[in-house]
């Protein structure tokens, strides 16, 4: 188990989270069948951590420290599935300020990716024993 800290709130704001994006992190975090899921967010050296209401994000240099975090995810706000959702970003740590201009468009990248390996798993699963041909007859 691990544990994780804040600093006092500097500021929050009103944002937009793509609608391919959350409900990819969504349906990862459903399927992964425990409390959290840890993403790793390589090209800008994050890790993100996502549970039931909110995906916090740590440095990795920094790992116990949660630098911003995004909450208060409001996607009955959407009229539907691909439309943007509303939620509140927090920080914690100056530096999330910066760090946010690349986030958004990077974390996207990483749970397609494990998205991606986890369905290329399941379909290696079907062996030629459990696929039935249908061989049509003209």
């Amino acid at each position: 188990m691990e544990t994780f800290q804040t600093g006092p709130i500097l500021g929050t704001e009103k944002r937009q989270l793509p609608a391919a994006t959350y409900n990819l992190m969504r349906t990862l975090f459903h399927q992964c069948n425990h409390s959290c899921l840890f993403v790793p967010v390589r090209s800008v050296q994050y890790q993100a951590i996502i549970d039931e209401i909110e995906v916090s994000f740590v440095y990795t240099h920094r790992r116990s420290h949660i630098e911003f975090c995004w909450r208060k995810f409001k996607p009955q706000q959407r009229e539907s599935l691909d439309d943007s959702v509303p939620y509140e970003f927090v920080y914690y740590d100056p530096q999330a300020l910066e760090t946010m201009q690349r986030m958004q468009g990077e974390f996207h990248l990483f749970p397609q990716q494990l998205y991606a390996r986890n369905h290329e798993k399941e379909l290696k699963k079907f062996s030629s024993e459990t696929v039935i041909e249908f061989n049509q007859k003209s």
